[in-house]
């Protein structure tokens, strides 16, 4: 398979991925699947990791890896003065942008997992009554039973759980697609393409 070939399967792979982050992100700001107001929302939803990170800074590298295999064999854009070479090289800037993209998803969604929502809790004192973050270090996740505390909205634990555990995964998967085209785009560069230049030829002019 052509260099470009492959960097097509990798931009097809992306661009579903980051529709799904920004999904998820959206779906964040109704905890519970609920209406809430803003300042009930938990923070790091606001930092739209899986919409700004995972999803608008993943649709251009997966944009510029679907247009590499036309790049391939007549240049970049189709202009044959640019070089396929070259073009295979500015995909590795792309593939860069992809991976700072989704490690900034990625690293809000470990926090916001680690911290859990902000939810309602009914306490015994005054401190321990209101929206708060009743969870500390990740202890809920290893103990069921202190999800009650939560009393609004209904289910606000396993949706925050659910979303922002599906963000990690997809920004992970993500950063391996982008670092598997920094390693194409360097071969591309570096070694050529397999397929001849405008639709198969051996490079006649």
């Amino acid at each position: 398979m052509c260099s470009g070939g492959f960097a097509k399967c990798l931009g097809i792979s992306l661009m579903p991925l980051a529709i799904v982050c920004v999904l998820c992100n959206i779906l964040l700001f109704f905890p519970g699947g609920k209406v809430v107001d803003s300042e009930h929302i938990t923070e790091k939803v606001w930092f739209m990791g899986g919409i700004l990170g995972s999803g608008v800074l993943m649709i251009f590298p997966a944009l510029v890896f679907l247009g590499l295999k036309n790049n391939d064999c007549c240049g970049c854009c189709g202009n044959e003065s640019c070089g396929r070479r070259f073009a295979m090289l500015s995909s590795i800037l792309f593939a860069a942008v992809g991976v700072l993209g989704a490690g900034y998803s990625v690293i809000v969604s470990s926090v916001a997992i680690n911290q859990g929502p902000m939810c309602f809790v009914n306490g015994t004192g005054v401190n321990e009554t209101g929206w708060m973050y009743p969870f500390s270090e990740g202890n809920y996740l290893s103990d069921k039973s202190l999800w009650s505390k939560c009393e609004e909205p209904a289910g606000v634990v396993s949706w925050h759980l659910s979303l922002f555990s599906v963000l990690l995964v997809m920004g992970i998967i993500q950063i391996a697609l982008c670092a598997v085209q920094v390693i194409n785009g360097l071969m591309g560069a570096l070694c050529g393409d397999c397929c001849g230049c405008c639709g198969g030829s051996d490079g006649a002019v």
